[in-house]
């Protein structure tokens, strides 16, 4: 799916939201990445279905801004 050079990780990979965005919707909170990883702001879907819960806590992001 990626075509830049050099590739950009994985859907599978554990670094895959360094992929870059192909869609920034930041007003909906989510972004395409080139991988197909659909990034929101309160989690990942993967190309296959799986879902990623996030990262970090919300309540610190909320903090954090």
């Amino acid at each position: 799916m990626c075509a830049h050079n050099p590739p950009c990780p994985t859907a599978e990979a554990p670094d895959r939201e360094a992929a870059r965005p192909v869609t920034h919707r930041p007003a909906q909170g989510w972004s395409l990445l080139c991988n197909g990883v659909l990034l929101f702001d309160t989690g990942e879907l993967l190309p296959d279905g799986r879902i990623v819960t996030p990262h970090r806590s919300l309540d610190t992001a909320r903090a954090a801004s």
